[in-house]
């Protein structure tokens, strides 16, 4: 490098992630994607709770027939953008069945919905106007913006008063456009769509609705957000991508009225200068599509594996966050004032539950914000009930046996402290004693292992 003092703040910023207990880890696994999958360095396959194949469709013998038979009859790629000559029959028949699924008038195809959220403001929005978005959306939502010369205005997550006020602050927009999250994506908490669609009604503002962790199966019938909250028809603009419950492999678009789909044709970025959606995905999706019209039976088997699994690991005496989506935050911010190194330590201490289970749960390891670590766990349609069952009971003994290593640790500091004959000693040893010969995966047993820790120097459980 022409300047070494780069190199320097790379190896000191990689570093400063790595003492934080924040190194995100890459697990390399050999074989498709679905509940059960085979990892690099392991020899029994693993349950996975962690992809976003909320449907089990990544792997379904429909979509892997006619990805096949798409690519035979319509080829690898175009190698061309969409205006120039890499627009097929595929592309236009998708955007059809996506926009009459999600109740809209069109649709426009993107290789992500992370290119769909960038290509989405700029070509609709400019000075003279306000974008009022939610303070946690989705990354590619703030890099949209960002991107766009509209006045920002950030109201807190959810806070339906602060988004009054931050649209009555932008009164004096030519257009203002909300912007939210139909799920967030990290807490798995619904976004207020009909408190949000009433402010829009009164102060005359459009809404726009990233629905990227809902399509296929919030709703009665999968259709999103707007289902689930009762607003279908009052949503101007949906985001979503097909890289989750529609199949996983990529590709996303923006659904809305015709004029819009008409103009972001003509100036969205993305769309203009990226290559056009693999064949392969478009054929694949579409078969998502028609099953997902078919039947509502993966979005209902979903739904109830979630209700078992957020029951189940409320049973354990874990906090999670309240809900119905399939995203399940387990969290550790009351545990220890290091709570984001714990929710690290504790995945990996998940995974040396592989001789205990025959299988290996694993859980995504995600920070949201370094005050209140999580793990953020995934249900899916595809997970048997035996599965469902698997992580709660791991995670109920893996916390437990960290309790009781923390027990040992403060019972021999106050061993060698008090005296032979102290009633105190002879209490402690009885604890020792109690927690080895005693530890089993009940919520009766874990809550006065807690107790204990708790009274003699360990951290809360449940």
């Amino acid at each position: 490098m022409a300047d070494p003092r780069f190199a320097e703040f790379l190896a000191g910023e990689l570093k400063q992630i790595r003492e934080q207990g924040l190194w995100k880890e890459e697990w390399t696994i050999l074989g498709p994607q679905g509940p059960e999958i085979r990892v690099q360095g392991r020899e029994r396959p693993v349950l996975n709770f962690c992809a976003n194949n909320y449907l089990g469709l990544s792997g379904h013998p429909d979509l892997l027939a006619s990805a096949h038979r798409t690519l035979h009859e319509w080829g690898y790629g175009l190698s061309s953008v969409r205006f120039i000559c890499g627009t097929q029959a595929l592309h236009l028949e998708l955007e059809q069945k996506v926009a009459a699924f999600l109740g809209m008038d069109d649709a426009i195809l993107y290789v992500a919905c992370f290119d769909a959220n960038g290509g989405v403001f700029e070509p609709l929005l400019g000075e003279a106007d306000a974008i009022v978005t939610d303070r946690l959306n989705h990354a590619s939502i703030i890099d949209g913006v960002r991107l766009c010369k509209a006045k920002r205005y950030l109201y807190e997550h959810a806070d339906m008063k602060d988004l009054d006020a931050k649209l009555n602050e932008a009164a004096g927009a030519r257009f203002r456009l909300v912007v939210t999250d139909g799920v967030f994506s990290m807490d798995g908490d619904v976004a207020p769509l009909k408190e949000i669609c009433d402010l829009a009604d009164r102060h005359r503002a459009l809404v726009l609705v990233d629905d990227s962790h809902a399509t296929g199966f919030m709703g009665k019938t999968g259709r999103g957000t707007p289902e689930h909250c009762g607003v279908a028809g009052r949503v101007d603009i949906l985001t979503t991508t097909f890289g989750k419950a529609l199949g996983g492999a990529s590709g996303g678009c923006i659904a809305a009225r015709k004029e819009i789909v008409d103009l972001l044709r003509q100036r969205s970025r993305p769309y203009l200068f990226s290559n056009s959606l693999a064949p392969v995905v478009a054929g694949a999706t579409l078969r998502a599509l028609d099953l997902l019209s078919r039947s509502t039976e993966l979005r209902d088997r979903l739904e109830s594996n979630t209700r078992a699994f957020r029951q189940r690991m409320a049973e354990g005496g874990f906090e999670i966050r309240p809900g119905v989506h399939p995203i399940v935050p387990i969290m550790f911010s009351r545990f220890a004032p290091d709570d984001a190194p714990l929710a690290q330590r504790f995945g990996t201490d998940l995974t040396e539950q592989q001789e205990v289970l025959g299988h290996f749960a694993d859980v995504a390891m995600e920070t949201y914000a370094l005050e209140s670590a999580l793990l953020r766990t995934r249900k899916k349609a595809g997970v048997s009930g035996e599965a469902a069952c698997a992580l709660p009971a791991a995670a109920v003994r893996c916390f437990a046996q960290d309790a009781l290593d923390r027990i040992d640790v403060s019972a021999r500091r106050l061993l060698s402290a008090v005296a032979d004959g102290d009633p105190l000693r002879t209490y402690v040893s009885a604890l020792r004693q109690f927690t080895k010969r005693e530890l089993a995966n009940t919520v009766a047993l874990r809550r006065q292992v807690a107790d204990a820790a708790i009274e003699h120097g360990g951290y809360p459980l449940g």
